[in-house]
């Protein structure tokens, strides 16, 4: 595997491979590096010829007194576990690289819909880090495709209607879930999860499959659904975020008639923020 900390080096070896004719992915990361990530590159290695994983904490996303500081970098732990999946090339560049004007004045890219809800609602901002990071990344790199996890299906969503809305010719592919066997959706925020909480945290997945049934039972209430669901995860004894029934498209509250829902939620733990999510696909619904 190929490192590189400069946006010239980088373009430069990208260059030569597309010179080669070979098709080019992209892995966005923040590092601290789990399993769903090593899944990520194994799904670009199946779509193209050239994976570049990029590890860089933005510091665009993070709010005022969340976890930017914190947030654990493990940089030779991750090199090791890339080259365990034939990761192609690293991108792991300082914040100067990324932001050789600083953040104050950094343009940046917003998408004005889909940004305002759901973890929105609860990290101000956070979308118009990921957009801005995510859009300089295309531009560094110039891949052919990129590979996001569904578990962060929100901002999965933002990214898909930001390439449409700016015309970018990136591929977007999404990736499922990569869970612990008791379903817990995998994330570098679990290692905040303290013992006494561990065996309970399940209780996210557990709620949205629940939710799920009885949607397919037919409840049609859903606002009264969220608000059941929540005192479900209050009684495991966890903070709720948010609990929503959701067009997956435009994630806009779901109509009745909806066919593609998708179910959203996040709970707050002692040290962490955990999210995860499920989605249907129902018949026409009278």
């Amino acid at each position: 595997m190929n490192t590189f900390h400069t946006i010239k080096g980088l373009r430069d070896a990208l260059a030569a491979e597309r010179a080669k004719g070979h098709r080019i992915g992209l892995v966005p990361t923040m590092g601290n590096l789990h399993d769903a990530h090593l899944e990520l590159v194994k799904v670009a290695h199946q779509h193209c010829d050239v994976v570049v994983t990029s590890i860089f904490v933005n510091a665009l996303q993070f709010g005022l007194n969340e976890d930017w500081d914190r947030y654990p970098r493990t940089i030779e732990d991750d090199m090791r576990k890339l080259g365990s999946v034939g990761c192609d090339y690293l991108f792991h560049p300082d914040d100067v690289e990324m932001y050789p004007n600083g953040l104050v004045d950094q343009t940046r890219v917003v998408c004005p819909t889909m940004t305002d809800v759901l973890c929105g609602a609860s990290r101000p901002g956070h979308f118009e880090g990921v957009t801005t990071v995510v859009t300089k990344l295309f531009n560094i790199v110039q891949p052919d495709l990129a590979v996001f996890g569904i578990k962060d299906f929100q901002q999965l969503a933002v990214i898909r209607r930001m390439v449409e809305d700016l015309c970018m010719a990136v591929e977007i592919v999404a990736a499922p879930i990569h869970r612990e066997p008791d379903g817990l959706a995998m994330s570098s925020r679990n290692s905040y999860i303290t013992a006494a909480e561990r065996p309970k945290v399940a209780v996210l997945h557990d709620t949205l499959q629940w939710m799920a049934e009885r949607i397919r039972a037919g409840e049609k209430n859903f606002p009264a659904l969220e608000v059941e669901a929540g005192k479900r995860i209050e009684a495991a004894g966890f903070r709720v975020d948010y609990l929503a029934v959701c067009n997956s498209r435009n994630l806009e509250p779901a109509a009745l008639d909806d066919c593609h829902i998708t179910l959203l939620g996040a709970l707050y733990t002692s040290g962490a923020r955990l999210i995860d999510n499920l989605s249907l696909t129902l018949d026409e619904r009278g």
